[in-house]
């Protein structure tokens, strides 16, 4: 019996990944090199699996000391400029309205810092709809590690097998399927250029499916 949905959110519930990866594609441009998705696909969803840093990679590609700081700061402000003209990708508003008609719990598990989604839920009035959000500072590991999933499973109090997650990226499906759990790939605008394996279902807007399609699929699976 499905008793919890688990949402990832940078790219689930807001497109933060498009403006960052636009911005990271200027200053690469700016310094006669190329930053494709596959590269950006390294820290999309996580960075637990990764040490990749997109500084440390310009600066081998070029052969210059640059300026980390400045850099950083820039795609932050061309980030974040973007972002805040956003609302909610299609349907999110609309599920998670249903689970709660419905009685479902309702967890966010990001490996974003807490500041920056709670904020953003905050803003877009989705806040009060979560019994539960787990961010980067409430684990050791973040995706594709399971330990966000894990935490949120246990502070929701159900079972893997009464949880469905919706992600975005192959570094957070892989995280909820080490948890065990039966994971929804939502792929956006960025990450539909990725290689996505092991998702129990895949969508491409959340507007596509109901919660009692949901049921159906995690019942049929569990068979």
């Amino acid at each position: 019996m499905l008793k919890a949905l688990i949402f990832d959110f940078d790219g689930l519930i807001l497109d933060t990944e498009t403006p960052e990866l636009f911005a990271w594609q200027e200053v690469y441009r700016d310094h006669g090199q190329e930053f494709t998705v596959h590269t950006f696909g390294q820290i999309v969803g996580g960075t637990a699996g990764t040490d990749f840093e997109p500084v440390t990679h310009l600066e081998k590609l070029t052969g210059e000391k640059l300026d980390s700081s400045q850099l950083y700061e820039r795609v932050k402000e061309q980030r974040l400029a973007l972002i805040y003209q956003q609302e909610p990708l299609p349907g999110v508003k609309e599920m998670i309205e249903d689970a709660r008609r419905l009685g479902l719990k309702l967890a966010v598990a990001s490996s974003s810092t807490h500041d920056w989604v709670d904020g953003h839920l905050t803003r877009l009035g989705l806040f009060p709809f979560f019994d539960v959000i787990k961010a980067c500072e409430d684990v050791l590991r973040t995706k594709p590690e399971p330990d966000l999933f894990l935490a949120a499973l246990s502070a929701l109090g159900v079972q893997p097998e009464q949880a469905v997650v919706l992600e975005d990226s192959p570094n957070g499906v892989l995280a909820a399927k080490r948890a065990g759990l039966f994971v929804v790939a939502v792929p956006n605008t960025v990450t539909k250029e990725l290689l996505f394996d092991g998702e129990d279902l895949r969508i491409f807007s959340l507007a596509e499916v109901s919660l009692s399609d949901l049921q159906r699929r995690m019942d049929s699976t569990r068979k």
